[in-house]
C-alpha cells in the first residue's frame, strides 16, 4: 500500500494535509451563505425570503451538522476514524450537489441539513483523528494552523460569491460559490485511501500489531516496530487502554457519571470551548457579514462583500500568529485574554452604533476587524482542540461529539436570531455578546486545567488527582524527557535542560 511508503514528516504532513482542507472547508461553509443570500439573482431564486426564512435557511445546516455529530456518537467507534470522516464527507458531496441544484426554498433546506450532517460527522472525527496521530507538542501548533484555514474559509467564499456576482442575470452567481464545496472533498476522499488509521483506535480495537506500525511510520523512516521509543508509546496507550477496560464497556451512563475518570466533568469542560465560540458572537457576524454591513450601516453589496473579503484577509493572516505562544502561553491564557478583548471590542461596537453618525460607522467596521483578530488568537484556536485533549480513550469519542453537538446547537441558535435581531435589536445585540465573551473570563481561570505540553495519557492523571471544581493545573506542562545512550530525545521534554539519563535495554 502506498500509505506505508510515508513515513515521518511526510506521513504526518499528509495527515495535517487532510485535516486542514476538512477545517478549511468548514470555514467556507460558514461564510458562504452569507456571500450569496444578499445578491439578487439569490432572493429572486427564492421569493425575497423575509427575516425569519433567511435564519431557516442559514440554520438549518447547523441543525444538521448537530444531527451529525449525534451519528459520529453512535458510529465512529465502529467505523474509526478515518472510516468516518469518509462517509461525511460522501454525504455531503450529495448535499452539495442537491443545493446547487435547488430551485426551491425547501430543496435549499433540507440539502443544507443534509450538508450539515456531513459536516457535523467531520467536525467530530477530524479532531480526533489528528490529535490521536501527533505527539503532545505537535498537536496545539497543528490545530492552531488549521484554526487558520477556518478563517481563511470566509474571506473565499466572499470572493467566491463576489466574483461571481458580476454575472447578474443568471443563478450562475450563488450557485457556483455553494458547488465549490465539492472541490474541497474531492481532495479529502482522494487523499483518505492512503492514510493510516488512529493508532489509538487501533489499540482500542486490539489491532496493537497495526498500531505498532503505525506509530512507527509517524515516527520515521528510520523507526522499526522494535525500537524502545516505539514501544514505549504503544505501551502507553495499551496501558491506558486497559486501565479503562477494567471498569468495563463505556456506556452512555457512564459518560455522564463523573467516577474516577471524572467523565461527566471532562464532558463539560470540552463542550465549553466549543459554546464559548459560539456565544462570543462569531457567526452573528460571519454568516452575515456582508449584510450586516448593509443593514447596520448602509453600505452597498458590492461594497460590502469587498470589505468582508478584505476583513477575512485579515482574520486568516493574523490567526496564525498562536502557532508561535500557544503551547508556551498554554490554552488557560490565551483564552482568557482573547474573551476579554473580544469582550471590549462587542462593547465599542454597540457604542458605535449607537452613536450612528459616517464616523463612529467606520469605527465600528475598524472594530469588527479586531473583533476578529482578539478571537483567532485564543477563542478559535482553543476551542478546537481542548475537547479532544482532555477526553480519556475510552469515551473520546463520545465526549468530543457532545462537545460539537453544544458547537452547533449553539450556532444555529445564534444563525437563526441574527437576521431578526439585527432589525430589533440593533446594538443591544452587541451588548449582549460582550457580556457573554466578559462572563468566560472566570469561568476559565477557575475551572479549565492547562493541557499545554501534556500527553493524552498526562491530562488523564490531571483528572485522576483533582475532584470536581476549581483546577490547580494553571500552567503549561514540562514533557519531561528521557535521553537513550546514544543522545536521541524522546518526544516528552520542552528543552534539553528538562531530562533525566537512562540507559535503554533492548527487548528480549
Amino acid at each position: 500500500m502506498f500509505e506505508k511508503r510515508l513515513t515521518g514528516s511526510a506521513l504526518r504532513g499528509a495527515i495535517a494535509a487532510v485535516c486542514s482542507v476538512a477545517f478549511l472547508l468548514f470555514g467556507y461553509d460558514q461564510g458562504v451563505l452569507g456571500a450569496v443570500i444578499g445578491l439578487p439573482s439569490f432572493r429572486e431564486e427564492f421569493n425575497d425570503p423575509d427575516r425569519s426564512t433567511e435564519g431557516i435557511i442559514a440554520g438549518i445546516y447547523d441543525i444538521g451538522c448537530f444531527v451529525g455529530a449525534i451519528v459520529a456518537f453512535l458510529t465512529a467507534d465502529r467505523f474509526g476514524r478515518k472510516g468516518s470522516i469518509k462517509w461525511g464527507s460522501w454525504i455531503m458531496v450529495v448535499g452539495t450537489i442537491l443545493q446547487t441544484s435547488a430551485t426551491e426554498r425547501v430543496q435549499m433546506i433540507l440539502s443544507r441539513l443534509l450538508t450539515g450532517v456531513g459536516n457535523g460527522i467531520n467536525t467530530v472525527n477530524v479532531p480526533i483523528w489528528q490529535a490521536e496521530s501527533f505527539k503532545s507538542h505537535n498537536r496545539g501548533a497543528m490545530l492552531v494552523i488549521q484554526s487558520a484555514l477556518i478563517a481563511f474559509g470566509h474571506p473565499l467564499s466572499t470572493f467566491m460569491g463576489l466574483a461571481s456576482s458580476q454575472d447578474k442575470s443568471t443563478s450562475f452567481s450563488w450557485r457556483w460559490p455553494i458547488a465549490f464545496q465539492g472541490f474541497f472533498l474531492i481532495l479529502i476522499l482522494i487523499a483518505l485511501p492512503f492514510l493510516p488509521e488512529s493508532p489509538r483506535w487501533l489499540v482500542s480495537h486490539d489491532r496493537v500489531e497495526e498500531a505498532t506500525a503505525v506509530f512507527a511510520q509517524l515516527e520515521g523512516k528510520t523507526a522499526t516496530v522494535n525500537d524502545p521509543k516505539i514501544i514505549r508509546e504503544r505501551d502507553m496507550v495499551v496501558a491506558s487502554v486497559q486501565h479503562e477496560r477494567e471498569v468495563g464497556e463505556v456506556s452512555w451512563a457512564e459518560v455522564f457519571t463523573e467516577g474516577k475518570n471524572r467523565n461527566l466533568s471532562r464532558v463539560l469542560l470540552g463542550a465549553g470551548p466549543y459554546m464559548f465560540n459560539q456565544w462570543s458572537g462569531i457567526n452573528s457576524l460571519a454568516y452575515f457579514l456582508p449584510i450586516t454591513f448593509e443593514r447596520n450601516i448602509g453600505l452597498s453589496t458590492e461594497l460590502s462583500l469587498v470589505i468582508a473579503g478584505v476583513l477575512g484577509i485579515q482574520y486568516f493572516l493574523v490567526s496564525w500568529l498562536p502557532y508561535f505562544f500557544i503551547e508556551r502561553a498554554g490554552r488557560r491564557k490565551v483564552m482568557i485574554l482573547s474573551a476579554a478583548g473580544c469582550s471590549f471590542c462587542m462593547v465599542m461596537i454597540s457604542i458605535m452604533l449607537k452613536v450612528n453618525t459616517i464616523v463612529s460607522q467606520w469605527v465600528f467596521v475598524a472594530f469588527c476587524f479586531l473583533f476578529f483578530d482578539i478571537f483567532s488568537w485564543g477563542i478559535l484556536p482553543v476551542s478546537w482542540m481542548y475537547a479532544s485533549e482532555i477526553m480519556p480513550l475510552r469515551t473520546r469519542n463520545k465526549g468530543v461529539a457532545l462537545g460539537v453537538s453544544s458547537h452547533w446547537l449553539s450556532n444555529f441558535v445564534v444563525v437563526y436570531v441574527t437576521p431578526t435581531a439585527i432589525d430589533n435589536l440593533g446594538y443591544k445585540l452587541y451588548i449582549i455578546w460582550a457580556v457573554l465573551n466578559a462572563s468566560f473570563v472566570p469561568i476559565t481561570w477557575l475551572f479549565y486545567p492547562e493541557t499545554a505540553r501534556r500527553s493524552l495519557e498526562d491530562m488523564d492523571q490531571v483528572f485522576y488527582e483533582e475532584k470536581f471544581g476549581i483546577t490547580k493545573t494553571r500552567k503549561p506542562g514540562t514533557r519531561r524527557l528521557s535521553i537513550d545512550v546514544d543522545g536521541e530525545m524522546d518526544d516528552y521534554a520542552t528543552t534539553k535542560d528538562d531530562y533525566t539519563t537512562t540507559k535503554q535495554v533492548s527487548p528480549e
